[in-house]
């Protein structure tokens, strides 16, 4: 089960939330959808649907089912890319605007 301390994510999740899951979950044959770069697919048992494009939209398309293992890793991907982008915004902030005048 993933980590929902501090994250309004179960909010956001509409109320038939249940049945899509396990829809999706059957559709996938209870197994992880994710490839390895060889294409094979990982034999583990799936425990989490995922999104495969971020955000909320719930549509079965945009559903797969993967195992714990990759469920975390391509999580951890995506909060990872998340904090670089704040991270550059803020350093924005901190960005000279004009050249020292000891650079001249």
């Amino acid at each position: 089960m993933p980590n929902w301390a501090g994250s309004d994510r179960r909010d956001r999740l509409p109320a038939d939330w249940p049945r899509i899951r396990l829809r999706v979950l059957r559709r996938d044959g209870n197994r992880c959808t994710h490839r390895n770069q060889y294409g094979e697919r990982c034999e583990e048992l799936a425990t989490d649907v995922d999104h495969i494009v971020p955000g909320d939209d719930h549509r079965e398309f945009n559903l797969r089912s993967l195992c714990g293992f990759h469920q975390q890793a391509k999580s951890s991907r995506e909060g990872a890319l998340a904090l670089t982008a704040k991270r550059r915004r803020i350093n924005q902030w901190f960005k000279p605007t004009e050249t020292h005048p000891g650079y001249i």
